[in-house]
């Protein structure tokens, strides 16, 4: 009892405060007047500033969600939503927020500097040592669901849409978003565990196969045409792509270094040289018709921390290695092994502020652009629901091609949630057109769902499987 009154305290005191806060934003817009603020001059820019302030202050308020045991992401996505349909109870204070270029660009930088995390965290030797297992379960999970929706869900579900919406999609179904079952298996400290392994491995092929369904049919979208040779050569060029840029990129990737460091060997150099590859390859990837993601992705696997050996480590990592030889033995393995890991991550510790700044930006405007009026059709909700489904479905049957050995469930379940990688689909498709407002929505219900209920239902699974292990 007196932890449920503590909880209804706090959240009582946290609604005050997100009140209070957007409060205070809504009287500093009354006060200063967006159309005077907008007038000529700087002043064009200032207001947004304060729209930035505004969006990163709600996704950081959003972080409530985290407390409750789920992604980030997750919250982001509900604030987005609610601020985007406040218009809907007469509220219109934070709709210049939807139509702002700046605001739409540095969204898009933001799901660039994403996927260029998400290359630097799956790097490709990990993936060599993926087995076979892992391979098919990925396969299997992408085409699935990509199948079911393109050519069964979706004509069925959503009848009179053009082609492409379909396309689109079978393309957001085959999504996996690794980051949310890598934290639920680290929370349970189950990382290491052969289920674990598989699905990692196999969500980071997931994501390689979906990079490339994307760019196909963003060129096919684009080219207006679905026959099976412009398929087949948007498939080889984004193969060939993947393919040539890790090979060219780890080849020149240590020589650039060598030459960047020569110059000067700090942080700041550090930092420059790898968002500027992840920028060159986002633009390389856009002029041969591929998504600027892909390139992202690319750039990020072909970093490994190998190739910044000529910068200096970290400061913190300096100063503990000066100690480190008046340590016993036993604690100098330790140390070392400490301090090698934080050296080797440093690249992706760099690059995180910028992200902590940009990624919000993408999923918050994302919600904002869910237009909930479009769930009060009660066919539009059902179709929701049923899409759901079978997302849930096209990856919990992966599960069956895990072999011998493993908890099925928790490689299928693990499969399921598809996070910010569905979001990014569905919005490039929004941009080209081809995703309307309803399947949009329908969408974003979709991702919610199993964003939401896949933790619980895996942390059941997993635990159950370690009670039965134990009796």
């Amino acid at each position: 009892m007196f932890n449920l009154l503590m909880r209804r305290k706090w959240l009582a005191s946290f609604a005050v405060t997100v009140l209070g806060v957007f409060g205070f934003y809504s009287l500093v817009l009354a006060a200063g007047g967006s159309e005077g603020v907008e007038a000529g001059g700087h002043g064009e820019f200032a207001i947004t500033f304060l729209w930035i302030a505004v969006v990163l202050t709600a996704a950081k308020l959003s972080g409530l969600v985290e407390k409750l045991g789920q992604p980030s992401v997750l919250g982001e996505l509900i604030i987005g939503v609610i601020l985007g349909n406040l218009v809907l109870l007469g509220i219109d204070i934070f709709e210049p927020i939807k139509h702002d270029h700046i605001i739409a660009f540095l969204a898009e930088l933001g799901v660039v500097i994403l996927l260029f995390q998400i290359g630097l965290e799956s790097n490709i030797s990990k993936m060599r040592k993926v087995g076979g297992k892992a391979g098919l379960v990925a396969v299997l999970g992408v085409v699935v669901p990509f199948v079911l929706g393109t050519y069964l869900v979706g004509p069925w579900l959503l009848p009179g849409l053009n082609e492409n919406a379909y396309l689109f999609l079978g393309a957001t179904l085959t999504a996996t978003s690794v980051g949310i079952t890598a934290r639920v298996f680290k929370d349970l400290g189950k990382l290491q565990t052969k289920e674990a392994q598989i699905v990692l491995g196999a969500a980071v092929i997931d994501d390689v196969l979906g990079l490339i369904i994307l760019a196909v049919v963003s060129a096919i979208v684009t080219a207006g045409s679905v026959s099976f040779g412009t398929i087949g050569l948007i498939s080889a060029k984004a193969v060939l792509f993947l393919v040539l840029s890790i090979l060219l990129g780890q080849y020149f990737a240590p020589r650039l270094s060598w030459v960047f460091a020569k110059v000067q060997a700090g942080v700041g150099m550090k930092f420059t040289l790898a968002i500027c590859f992840g920028l060159l390859f986002a633009y390389l990837a856009q002029v041969i018709g591929l998504a600027p993601i892909v390139g992202a992705f690319a750039a990020g696997l072909i970093l490994d921390p190998v190739h910044f050996r000529y910068f200096k480590d970290p400061k913190i990592v300096r100063e503990i290695k000066e100690y480190v030889h008046e340590a016993n033995p036993e604690l100098q393995g330790k140390l070392n092994a400490t301090i090698n890991k934080h050296a080797e991550r440093h690249i992706e510790e760099i690059i995180e502020p910028i992200g902590l700044f940009l990624v919000p930006i993408f999923f918050v405007l994302t919600g904002m652009n869910v237009k909930l009026e479009t769930m009060f059709d009660g066919q539009i909700l059902l179709v929701a629901l049923a899409i759901t489904v079978v997302a849930f479905f096209g990856k919990i049957v992966t599960g069956l091609v895990a072999g011998k050995g493993v908890n099925k469930s928790i490689i299928g379940w693990g499969m399921v949630p598809r996070g910010e990688v569905g979001l990014i689909f569905a919005t490039i498709g929004r941009t080209l057109g081809v995703v309307t407002d309803q399947v949009f929505s329908v969408i974003v219900i979709m991702v919610i769902l199993s964003t939401l209920l896949t933790p619980p239902i895996l942390t059941f699974i997993i635990k159950k499987a370690d009670r039965k292990a134990a009796a």
